[in-house]
């Protein structure tokens, strides 16, 4: 793959413009219906993301690393270079230029709009943060590493504008929005068009870590986006947490002050200022993003398209581990904005990692009926999209394209169909109009089987299909011929260079033709004069005896009269390079956040090969089925013998691959790669009551279970609760790592994680739904609901009864005794907001509230201490005459047994928590000498701790059977 400057990629000499190939160039590998084929019309890209074609007939291509070229039509072999944003975008991963919009009116409005992932963290100045200015490919240091930590970075949506007369821009870029804050290297920004009402529309991932159940929990510092609740540097924790993947739900946030954001959204904005029209469903929100934005809750909305003559916006969400999405907005100007539910689902429904983590702002999702738009069309990863179709489901899924029919040369049967395309699959589909002249599921058909590897489809002249093949560097073409078809015209040559003088045999005999019964003639221009007939046969051959590039050419024709040609390069005089890798050995084996380093060298007969030479690409092979795999292009480095990386974390099972590219002066080149596979760990998770459903990464599975996992891959951990077995019900009550229901594991070495639950007492209420209005609401424990106030209710009501029957003692005023008991109780509030403030709280779910270990902590504890401490202890010391005050009214006997109760605390509990014991200590001993009983301390002791551990929380370790 060439990754150069500009100078290297416009050289221009005769050896190069034959390189590129042929203007048009049939596809063998591709499998359509028939009476269509597909033809490449431009070629010679460097990872194109997007195309689009001018009414004056020119094309526009972006390529990923931020370069926008054009050419002045399909016929055209040399683009003239329109804009560089290579400073401005970060190409790592899936991050790039990937969206790009003429205005409707071009060239007569001569907009050009760019949609990109911009090289700037949001709470730094810096640009470019991560790459280096004018570079084809960036990285991510180590710190803060890629998928550890993740590179912050922003995104942008910019105006360009043509120079007049020209396919130059001026050099201007007019920014409309920057917005999309996005932490990890994938689910980056997405598509961008125009609809039929002149608006424009772009879209944007949640930039969430694809390796495991992201709500904000990593960063460096933490929560570096700044995602409600904790701000920056903040702890994100369950239930509460509103960041990671979470960020696709921003208009549902309750955290007080928080506002939207754009991740996981489609948004309609004026082309000119970048702000929400008036029409938009939340224009009169005090929030400028809210107002922008049209539809919600997308993980990754890659490509969107409109159904023609409607403001139908249809979506491919790319999905995590299961499913692929086409989600449909029947009218994006509803005074209702559809919320599509990620991360709370995935497909038709809740995705097992992130339902598990209890998170408020999914649960009160799950609760509120209607509250999320399902899918139009789903497919499954391991599932064929057509049954018996060739096209794989090993490799894993990703749709990359969509686009409506609207070409009139195509058959009747697909006038409005709807076009997808997966990129993984390297397929494209067709879903046929139904009775209500939507796109029917029921009626979906390969269209392209083995496509090359399309991540943009468009409707380009005449209304054909066109696409863009991103690993090729090429734009296809989809055209059908209702009677004879051209045939398709192969060559095969050995050697293609070397020294004269040369003999090359050439093979035609690979050459097809789509219609049954056509025959074949052949005519060769073997000498590369541009005229045919030095040869009839489908084999020949030819030497070769001065020193230049020929461009030799093959045309096919059939007996109806349809030719087609196919072309190829010999160079005389020139041996190709041989490239050789030395560093990483193959048999090297990484971990995550190992450095690597690479180094190669090359031979070539005819010159010394300069470091310029020499081109590097770094690609993750993620292979959720192997031996089969799909690819992540992760880094590219151009002009180095040598460099360095450090070994990204992804899941299981996934291999990289280290390729080295040499091309000679004469663009002769070689290439060479080897593949490093991870070192693993196995984990093991268990449950006290096997058969609970425990979620690790992306799905959830019944215990025992075992993974494997990349060594030093962080992977999240979620026991979900309440969970219903076999007729019984159970709640959450431990980790045997200590660690709270939800978190992060590394795995650093094989281990053993246990779940241990506790038979719940009842089964809980549902979760409160969301309020209404301004696109939804989080869910919080709700404290005034008839099941909630019962427990504090409870305690006021048997404190009140049980004061009454207090046995006072006989030289004690009865109002004076009744002030002091009522001082000491009102004195509580006081104790649980200083405990809190000294000591991290996590709240009590309402299982727990309800659970034998809550009730243990406020009934049994309270009364066996008391019976204990101040009944027999205390009681002791009373015999032995230690009543007598000491300081401040307090007996000895008191002081004495409150520091003994202290010290036992120490016990199980930390140091802060063990001295705050103390002061609520001697008030029960207090109240046991006043009364001569110890029925009021037992009561009071039920009442702190009671009100404590639901009003405030429980305290670290987070379970409670961690505080008994």
């Amino acid at each position: 793959m060439i990754n150069k400057y500009i100078s290297s990629l416009l050289i221009a000499s005769t050896a190069i413009t034959c390189l590129l190939g042929s203007i048009t160039s049939p596809v063998q590998a591709a499998t359509l219906p028939a009476g269509f084929s597909e033809s490449i019309v431009l070629s010679g890209l460097t990872q194109p993301t997007a195309v689009r074609f001018s009414p004056d007939g020119r094309v526009f291509v972006a390529e990923k690393s931020g370069l926008i070229w054009v050419f002045a039509n399909l016929s055209a072999t040399t683009p003239t270079l329109f804009h560089d944003l290579r400073t401005n975008v970060h190409a790592f991963w899936d991050r790039g230029l990937l969206g790009l919009a003429l205005h409707p009116n071009f060239p007569t409005v001569p907009s050009v709009y760019v949609l990109y992932t911009y090289d700037k963290d949001p709470t730094n100045p810096q640009v470019p943060r991560w790459g280096s200015p004018g570079a084809t490919s960036d990285g991510c240091p180590n710190p803060p590493g890629a998928t550890t930590n993740g590179c912050v970075v922003s995104g942008r949506l910019s105006r360009l504008e043509a120079a007049s007369g020209s396919s130059v821009s001026t050099g201007t870029e007019s920014v409309l929005v920057e917005e999309w804050g996005q932490q990890f290297p994938s689910h980056s920004i997405g598509a961008l068009m125009f609809g039929a009402d002149g608006a424009l529309y772009a879209s944007g991932g949640e930039g969430a870590s694809f390796t495991f159940a992201d709500y904000g929990q990593a960063g460096s510092p933490l929560n570096p986006l700044g995602d409600p609740p904790t701000g920056i540097g903040g702890v994100q924790t369950p239930p509460t947490a509103e960041g990671g993947a979470t960020r696709a739900q921003s208009l549902r946030r309750v955290t007080p002050g928080s506002t939207a954001v754009l991740s996981g959204t489609l948004i309609r904005v004026d082309p000119f200022t970048g702000l929400g029209l008036s029409d938009n469903p939340l224009f009169s929100s005090p929030d400028p993003n809210a107002q922008r934005i049209v539809g919600y809750g997308f993980r990754n909305p890659f490509r969107f398209t409109v159904r023609p003559g409607t403001n139908e916006f249809w979506i491919g969400n790319v999905g995590w581990s299961a499913w692929e999405e086409i989600d449909r907005i029947p009218n994006v100007l509803s005074s209702t904005v559809s919320n599509f539910g990620w991360p709370c689902y995935e497909g038709p429904a809740p995705q097992p990692g992130y339902q598990a983590l209890g998170l408020n702002i999914c649960q009160s999702l799950y609760a509120q009926p209607g509250g999320r738009t399902a899918p139009y069309f789903t497919y499954s990863h391991t599932q064929p999209v057509v049954a018996g179709e060739t096209c794989p489901t090993s490799n894993g899924s990703a749709i990359t394209g969509l686009a409506f029919n609207q070409s009139v040369t195509y058959p009747a049967s697909y006038q409005g169909a709807l076009f997808f395309a997966d990129n993984s699959r390297n397929c494209i589909w067709s879903m046929f109009t139904g009775a209500n002249g939507l796109p029917d599921p029921l009626t979906r058909a390969t269209f392209v089987a083995g496509a090359a590897s399309p991540v943009d489809l468009q409707i380009g002249p005449g209304g054909d299909v066109f696409y863009v093949d991103f690993n090729g560097g090429t734009i296809r073409h989809i055209q059908f011929t209702s009677g004879n078809q051209a045939p398709t015209a192969v060559i095969q040559a050995a050697p293609l260079s070397g020294p004269a003088p040369l003999t090359v045999s050439f093979d035609g005999s690979a050459s097809s033709d789509p219609n049954a019964g056509d025959t074949l003639t052949y005519s060769w221009d073997l000498d590369g004069n541009g005229t045919f007939g030095d040869a009839a046969t489908a084999l020949t051959s030819f030497t070769y005896t001065q020193v230049k590039l020929y461009n030799v050419q093959l045309k096919v024709t059939d007996n109806q009269g349809a030719s087609n040609i196919a072309s190829v390069s010999i160079n005389v005089g020139n041996s190709s390079p041989t490239a050789f890798i030395d560093a990483p050995v193959a048999t090297t084996k990484w971990q995550v956040g190992q450095l690597i380093t690479f180094s190669g060298h090359a031979t070539d007969p005819n010159e010394v090969l300069p470091s310029s030479a020499f081109s590097w690409e770094l690609i993750m092979h993620h292979c959720p089925f192997p031996p089969t795999c799909h690819t992540h292009p992760i880094q590219s480095f151009s002009g180095v013998t040598t460099d360095s990386f450090s070994a990204p974390d992804h899941e299981y099972y996934s291999y990289i691959e280290i390729k080295l590219t040499v091309t000679d002066a004469g663009g002769l080149t070689d290439t060479k790669s080897i593949s490093l596979d991870p070192q693993t760990v196995t984990l093991n998770f268990a449950s006290n009551h096997s058969g609970l459903q425990l979620a690790v990464g992306s799905s959830s599975s019944p215990t025992p279970f075992t993974r494997t996992v990349i060594l030093g891959s962080v992977n999240s951990v979620s026991a979900g609760t309440p969970q219903t077995l076999t007729g019984t019900t159970y709640s959450f009550d431990s980790w045997s790592d200590g660690l709270p229901q939800s978190h992060n594991i590394t795995g650093t070495a094989p281990a053993t994680y246990t779940a241990t639950y506790i038979v719940a007492a009842t089964t809980p209420p549902a979760p409160a739904a969301a309020p209404s209005g301004g696109g939804g609401g989080g869910c919080t424990l709700d404290r005034t609901g008839t099941g909630d106030a019962m427990l504090p209710a409870l305690f006021l009501v048997v404190l009140g009864l049980l004061l009454m029957r207090i046995k006072r003692r006989a030289n004690e005023a009865d109002r004076t005794s009744d002030l002091a008991f009522l001082l000491c109780a009102g004195a509580a509030p006081l104790t649980w907001a200083i405990m809190a403030w000294a000591i991290p709280v996590h709240s009590i779910s309402l299982v727990q509230i309800w659970s034998l270990g809550f009730a243990s902590v406020v009934v049994w504890y309270p009364l066996w201490e008391e019976l204990l401490f101040r009944g027999l202890f205390q009681g002791e010391l009373i015999e032995r005459g230690w009543i007598r005050p000491w300081v401040c009214g307090l007996s000895g006997a008191n002081i004495f047994v409150s520091l003994l109760f202290t010290v036992c605390h120490l016990w199980s509990h930390s140091p802060i928590w063990t001295v705050l014991v103390f002061f609520p200590s001697l008030a029960f001993g207090y109240l046991r000498d006043r009364f001569g009983s110890t029925v009021p301390s037992i009561l009071m002791h039920m009442w702190y701790n009671g009100g404590y551990f639901f009003f405030i929380g429980s305290s670290q370790p987070s379970t409670l059977s961690d505080i008994q």
